[in-house]
């Protein structure tokens, strides 16, 4: 049912979110102690390091992480639930608020001491509660090989699947925004202050947000809501 819908826009701004995962989760995973707030299937494994009590993972960072996205994604799966909402406003909503809080990360980086555990974890869990809401709203959205976050079943779909060739090339342009989002944002810790690919990420949900909002209102976006 969902290859076949119109998804008028959203294709191209699942892939802008993509992007700014890959900025979010190399601050995260360089920056704050090897804990994702994205990708909570490598938190998964870090907190069974972290009982263990090998790699130096913070299993409280992980916990924090893995909480805070699932409070963001519990708050995100209700907006809209109880009537139809278009999913143009769905995407500028939720894409507002992690704005907000991706630009509230940045400013604790900025103006903070970044070095001290008490901001990191502030910084923690403000990024993973709004990469929770994005998981629950790309999963209304139900755009296929979209995911935003995790690859690993773009990737097996990728090699395992005789699909046609837009398919692939879908699957592959996720792959690579992913792959670009963390290249900028290594590039620009290594370069840079840890706000700077955080300051990025918020401008990428800002961007979202305000163009699917504006795209919304037209009269073509009826057969894609």
């Amino acid at each position: 049912m969902t290859a076949t819908r119109d998804h008028g826009p959203l294709p191209g701004l699942l892939l802008a979110l993509t992007v700014g995962t890959g900025l979010v989760d190399a601050v995260s995973y360089l920056t704050l102690g090897h804990v994702f707030v994205a990708n909570m299937t490598g938190n998964v494994v870090f907190f069974g390091f972290a009982v263990a009590g090998v790699g130096g993972i913070s299993w409280p960072a992980t916990l924090l992480a893995v909480g805070c996205f699932g409070a963001g994604a519990f708050i995100g799966g209700r907006y809209g639930s109880t009537r139809k909402t278009h999913r143009g406003q769905l995407l500028a909503v939720t894409c507002g608020v992690q704005c907000l809080l991706v630009a509230a990360t940045a400013s604790l980086a900025a103006y903070a001491e970044p070095e001290r555990r008490g901001t990191q974890l502030a910084m923690i869990a403000l990024l993973a509660a709004p990469m929770g809401a994005q998981n629950a709203m790309v999963r209304r959205l139900a755009v296929p090989d979209l995911t935003t976050t995790v690859l690993t079943l773009t990737t097996a779909g990728l090699f395992a699947d005789r699909t046609s060739n837009q398919v692939r090339l879908r699957r592959m342009t996720s792959i690579l925004a992913m792959l670009a989002g963390a290249l900028i944002g290594g590039l620009l810790l290594r370069h840079s202050q840890i706000a700077t690919p955080l300051w990025i990420a918020a401008a990428v949900h800002a961007g979202c947000a305000v163009t699917s909002d504006r795209l919304r209102r037209r009269d073509a976006a009826d057969s894609w809501g």
